[in-house]
C-alpha cells in the first residue's frame, strides 16, 4: 500500500482520485449531486476497488480559520474544530466533514489527513491580512484575510520554481468560476486577492469580488433588500453573470465571449471589468512583493482561455509581461490524466524578450494535497 487517496467534497459534488508515489493518478472517479449520503453506491465501490492500495487518505477542507496553518492527522477533537468552522464555509464545511466520515466509514483503519485552502495564506503579513476595523470586532469575531483557493496556489507556485528555477516573486492566478490571486515571495504567500470570504477581490463568474462596504449598507437601508436577497445577489447574481446579463444567466467566460463576438455591448462591458479588475490586481500583488519574475495563469479560464491570458499580459507591459502570440495559443492542453506532475502540459509562453516569465500551469490540488497527507505520514514514521 503506497497510494494516496485523494478527496475533494465541494458544495455538490465529490471527487475521488488515487494517487501513486510519482502523482500519477490511477484512478478516479467524480460523485455529481452527491448529498453526502456515506452508503452512496459509486463512493463505496470505488473505495472497495482500491482498499488494498491506498495507505493514506487526504481530505480538502476549505477553511481552517487562524488554528490549522498545516495539513493535520484527522482525529475525533480535529473533526469538531472543523466543524466549528462551518459558519465561515457554509456550503463547502459541512461537505468535507460528510467526506471525511463517509470515507472514514470505509477505510476506518486508513489514517486520514485534512488539508486546508486557508493554509497557504495563514502566515500573511500583520499588514496583509489585517482589516481596519475596530480592534475589538477584530478580536471578538476572529476577523482577518484568510484567502483562499490555497492548494492551488501552493501547487502553481511550487511548480513555476520548478520551471523557472526562479523561487523569488511569483503571482499565482488561479481563475476559474472562483478567482484569486496570490503574490509568493520565496515560497511564502505575502498577499493574496480573498479575504475574510470567498467574495472579496476579482471579479469572479457569479461572484462580485470586492464592492464598497457602503454600497452594501446603502442596499440594505435604502434600497430595502433583506441579508438573504444581498447575499444571494454578491454570490450568485453578480459578477460576470451579472454584468453580461445573458439570457441563460451564465457567467461563464466561454458565454460571455461568444455573447461579446455577436455584438452584444453588455458582454464586452463584463470582460472589459473582468480585465481591469484583473490587471490592477496583479500589480498590487506585485507591489507586496517590490517586483514580479514570473506570472503564472492556472485554473479552469487560466488554463484554457487564451484571449484572456493575452489581454491580460498587454495590461502589464508596463511590468515587463509579454506573451508569444503562437505559444499562447498552443497552450491550452489538459495534463494527461496519468502524467506526473513533471511530464505535463505546462507551458512558458513568454515572449523572447520579456522580463517577466509567464507560465501557464495545469491546477493539481491533487498533487498538493497528496504531498501534504505524505508530509503528514512522514512526520508521525519518524
Amino acid at each position: 500500500m503506497t497510494s494516496v487517496l485523494v478527496v475533494n467534497a465541494g458544495s455538490s459534488s465529490l471527487k475521488l482520485g488515487v494517487l501513486d508515489e510519482a502523482d500519477r493518478v490511477t484512478a478516479g472517479v467524480q460523485i455529481d449531486r452527491w448529498d453526502g449520503d456515506p452508503e452512496h453506491g459509486e463512493l463505496s465501490r470505488f473505495v472497495a476497488a482500491q482498499r488494498d492500495v491506498v495507505a493514506t487518505v487526504g481530505h480538502r477542507v476549505v477553511h481552517g480559520g487562524s488554528e490549522f496553518t498545516g495539513p493535520v492527522l484527522i482525529d475525533q477533537q480535529v473533526l469538531a474544530r472543523i466543524a466549528a468552522l462551518s459558519d465561515l464555509a457554509p456550503l463547502h464545511q459541512p461537505r468535507a466533514l460528510a467526506g471525511i466520515k463517509a470515507v472514514g466509514r470505509l477505510l476506518p483503519e486508513v489514517p486520514a489527513v485534512a488539508c486546508f485552502d486557508t493554509a497557504f495564506h495563514s502566515a500573511l503579513p500583520a499588514a496583509a491580512a489585517t482589516y481596519a476595523l475596530p480592534a475589538a470586532w477584530n478580536q471578538r469575531f476572529s476577523l482577518r484575510r484568510y484567502g483562499f483557493h490555497g492548494l492551488s496556489h501552493a501547487y502553481a507556485s511550487r511548480r513555476a520554481a520548478q520551471l523557472t528555477d526562479d523561487r523569488s516573486r511569483i503571482i499565482t492566478c488561479h481563475l476559474g468560476a472562483g478567482a484569486s490571486l496570490a503574490a509568493v515571495l520565496f515560497g511564502r504567500c505575502v498577499d493574496t486577492t480573498m479575504g475574510f470570504t470567498p467574495l472579496e477581490g476579482l471579479v469572479m463568474a457569479t461572484r462580485s469580488g470586492s464592492v464598497d462596504p457602503g454600497l452594501i449598507l446603502w442596499l440594505a437601508e435604502r434600497g430595502g433588500l433583506s441579508v438573504t436577497e444581498i447575499n444571494d445577489g454578491l454570490e450568485k447574481r453578480s459578477g460576470l453573470a451579472g454584468l453580461a446579463n445573458l439570457p441563460s444567466g451564465s457567467g461563464d467566460l466561454r458565454d460571455v465571449h461568444a455573447a461579446a463576438a455577436a455584438g452584444e455591448q453588455a458582454a464586452n462591458l463584463a470582460i472589459e471589468v473582468y480585465l481591469h479588475r484583473l490587471c490592477r490586481e496583479i500589480a498590487a500583488m506585485a507591489a507586496a512583493m517590490n517586483g514580479l519574475d514570473v506570472l503564472v495563469f492556472t485554473g479552469g479560464v487560466g488554463e484554457h482561455d487564451p484571449v484572456i491570458r493575452a489581454r491580460t499580459a498587454a495590461g502589464l507591459a508596463f511590468l515587463g509581461v509579454a506573451v508569444d502570440a503562437d505559444l499562447n495559443a498552443a497552450a491550452s492542453g489538459d495534463n494527461s490524466a496519468n502524467d506526473s506532475a513533471n511530464d505535463s502540459a505546462d507551458a512558458d509562453i513568454s515572449a523572447r524578450a520579456a522580463v517577466v516569465r509567464t507560465l501557464r500551469i495545469t491546477a493539481r490540488e491533487d498533487v498538493e494535497i497528496a504531498r501534504q497527507t505524505r508530509s503528514v505520514e512522514a512526520a508521525r514514521s519518524r
